[in-house]
């Protein structure tokens, strides 16, 4: 099954819980007014001096006493269901862990796969090299122009800066940022160049982080992971560590003038 198969399972069962839970809080309301009734009932029939009104009287708290045990056993039944809906809930969460899991591995090693076959291309561009080298010898008049090739093929880049932000506020959906940000220096760390990228990281962004790190870093590349909204907002941290909400035209406007440097924004959230 896919993560949203689960996650759909869990909202499900959040939503049944719910209405259990309003459903208990009815119920139970239910059988306070019934005592009240039948205590009220008992007094008035304490009260009375005459035989029938006595008799009438009992009969209301008898009955009211009854409703009441009713509606008490009606609250008893409503928590079984709630017991058993989050005996759901924790299964449909923990599958979800787990598909999600395999996921994220399923990437890594699709990852791990096109790190090979760049690799391998690199070889065999490296073996083509080798190749226009023994040609040189016979071929003086291309000597010149074949030695600069390679040596513009084998120049180090210019030295990159990637800015990798994170924000995971405390009242959305906990995400593996942390993972993400591994993966990322990982291949950074594998690849030919690594020494000509410098990647920094901030976690717990709030939007005026946006512009701290811009002037402490000077960036070429911005990472912003995390969450985001259906209305084109990136969900940045307050001072609380809830959620920020910030257009997503107003950080790219913020960082078009706060710096010159910078070649690509990138936005990994959802609705991005």
């Amino acid at each position: 099954m896919s993560p949203d198969y689960y996650r759909r399972q869990v909202q499900s069962h959040l939503q049944a819980i719910a209405k259990l839970q309003r459903d208990k809080g009815q119920e139970s309301q239910r059988a306070a007014d019934y005592q009240k009734r039948s205590n009220s009932a008992a007094a008035s029939a304490a009260r009375t001096s005459s035989a029938s009104s006595k008799q009438s009287y009992l009969r209301d708290a008898q009955r009211c006493a009854e409703q009441a045990v009713a509606s008490q056993k009606n609250v008893a039944s409503i928590e079984d269901k709630i017991a058993r809906e989050n005996s759901k809930l924790a299964s449909a969460q923990k599958s979800l862990g787990q598909e999600e899991q395999r996921e994220a591995d399923k990437r890594q090693k699709e990852a791990t796969k096109r790190q090979k076959e760049f690799e391998q291309q690199v070889k065999a561009n490296e073996q083509r090299m080798r190749g226009i080298d023994s040609t040189l010898v016979r071929h003086n008049s291309l000597h010149q122009e074949a030695l600069s090739a390679i040596e513009k093929l084998s120049r180090l880049p210019e030295k990159i800066t990637v800015v990798f932000m994170a924000a995971n506020p405390v009242d959305q959906g906990q995400l593996r940022l942390d993972e993400e940000a591994r993966a990322i220096a990982e291949m950074i760390r594998k690849a030919q160049h690594r020494d000509a990228v410098k990647l920094e990281s901030c976690w717990a962004v709030r939007p005026l982080d946006v512009l701290q790190a811009l002037n402490e870093h000077r960036p070429h590349i911005v990472h912003f992971s995390g969450h985001g909204t259906n209305t084109d907002e990136i969900v940045f941290q307050d001072s609380n560590g809830e959620s920020k909400f910030v257009s997503k035209e107003a950080i790219v406007q913020t960082m078009s003038a706060a710096s010159a440097d910078i070649r690509l924004v990138f936005f990994n959230t959802c609705y991005s």
